[in-house]
């Protein structure tokens, strides 16, 4: 899977996906995206309803979902030297008193700013590692920022710096419709928190990091446990070693794709749509269930396809595919390999001859990638340019106009999780940290 030296002589690459989008707008670039509204700033769609320009035409936002206020003047018409020589000057004068911490999938103008980067638990861990500091910058999401929330200290500050950076597949499992799930199992199951003759409780919830502070708090509070993309294999087999099944949420291909590799057959994976009664199914394969997946998933993810994958290896013969466990299952399948955004970088990081990588996964990383291992040809397996759309909600704008309030001893866009939600949702949560291959 190596190519030839000669052929992959380094080359520099701008990392920054929005520099090729606004190339496209332009002209300059014979590239694709899949809106040219990705060039605007963030704010011309904060105040309605949606998940921003790139997202999914099916993801149907809720009705009670943050919204970001008005960004000041200043911050919207600025140019990106002037806001990062802006951004620069606060993080100096705040000193340890803040940390920014960024994403993975946030635009390289961002993450430049950034003191860690990594994913939602990295950098959550990296929150609870950093006390000292007043106020903990989360350049993500919400669930993210609410994640931080529950492991920071309590007088810490977590801020996100555009409240209407949501999550569309977070959204896919709202807290009433897993409280319903769960009465309509406790009705074929029985009481659900009474374990049978070999001490197994008749299902264990599941949720992945991408849910709401109200999910993990429900999970925490049944006897549930949360997984990351990294660790989902570790936490199933917690999860069957008490229960004799999962009710896994929000993201059916993580749940599929993990259980698929444990030996679970797919026609014991029975989807749960919430908007149907025994989520579509019937009462025999919900009984006969291992794994119960939640109707949800990730729109960046599902946008890879076979097809691109054939394409990628039509088109450079000995390619490394690479894939993220989001991806629907036909598409891990015919990968070479899959795994989470830390493991995609280590892959690449460990390659000692000079390699061609197809990436499937957010954008903004393989970018990112490709600028750092420029001894590497490393491209994204969808050719159209489409970065997560909420990710693309934090603009270095709304990254200076926080850290302005914060140095002037205000603090806006707090993200805070209250008790009766975090004390379970921590319990949830410290159940991942104490499960170990």
């Amino acid at each position: 899977m190596t190519t030839s030296p000669l052929t992959l002589s380094p080359r520099p690459i701008d990392p920054s996906v929005d520099h090729g989008i606004q190339a496209i707008v332009a002209g300059a670039s014979t590239a694709q995206t899949c809106t040219t509204d990705l060039a605007a700033g963030p704010w011309s769609f904060d105040t309605r309803p949606g998940y921003g320009p790139g997202s999914s035409m099916g993801d149907v936002i809720p009705a009670g979902a943050p919204r970001q206020g008005e960004l000041p003047g200043y911050y919207r018409t600025a140019d990106e030297a002037e806001l990062h020589d802006r951004i620069a000057d606060a993080k100096a004068a705040l000193g340890d008193r803040v940390v920014v911490l960024g994403h993975f999938y946030q635009r390289e103008e961002v993450v430049r700013h950034a003191d860690y980067v990594g994913d939602s638990f990295q950098l959550a861990e990296a929150a609870k590692a950093h006390p000292e500091a007043e106020a903990i910058v989360f350049c993500g999401v919400h669930f993210m920022a609410e994640t931080a929330d529950l492991l920071s200290q309590r007088e810490q500050a977590v801020i996100l710096p555009n409240l209407a950076a949501g999550c569309s597949m977070a959204d896919m499992a709202s807290i009433d419709e897993v409280e319903e799930c769960w009465e309509q199992l406790a009705e074929i199951y029985g009481a659900l928190d009474e374990p049978d003759a070999e001490g197994l409780l008749p299902v264990i919830p599941v949720t992945y990091m991408n849910s709401s502070a109200a999910i993990k708090g429900f999970v925490g509070r049944n006897g549930g446990i949360v997984c990351t993309s990294s660790n989902a294999r570790t936490v199933l087999e917690w999860a069957f070693a008490r229960g004799r099944r999962v009710l896994f949420f929000p993201d059916q291909h993580l749940g599929r794709n993990t259980a698929k590799a444990m030996g679970v057959a797919l026609d014991r994976m029975p989807m749960w749509n919430p908007r149907r009664p025994l989520g579509g199914n019937d009462e025999a394969s919900v009984r006969d269930a291992r794994v119960i997946l939640w109707h949800g998933f990730c729109s960046v993810h599902r946008r890879f396809t076979v097809d691109q994958i054939e394409r990628a290896r039509a088109e450079h013969p000995g390619v490394r595919v690479i894939v993220h466990p989001e991806c629907p299952m036909p598409v891990v399948d015919a990968a070479d390999e899959a795994g989470s955004t830390e493991y995609i970088r280590r892959a690449i990081d460990g390659a000692t001859e000079p390699s061609v990588f197809a990436v499937g996964t957010e954008i903004n990383l393989v970018q990112r990638l490709a600028a750092q291992y420029p001894q590497h040809r490393i491209f994204c397996l969808d050719p159209v340019v489409c970065p997560c759309s909420t990710m693309y909600r934090i603009h270095p704008g709304y990254l200076a106009w926080v850290l302005d309030e914060l140095r002037a001893g205000r603090t806006p866009n707090r993200i805070q999780v209250s008790d009766d939600v975090a004390v379970p949702a921590r319990a949830a949560l410290e159940r991942m940290l104490a499960a170990r291959p």
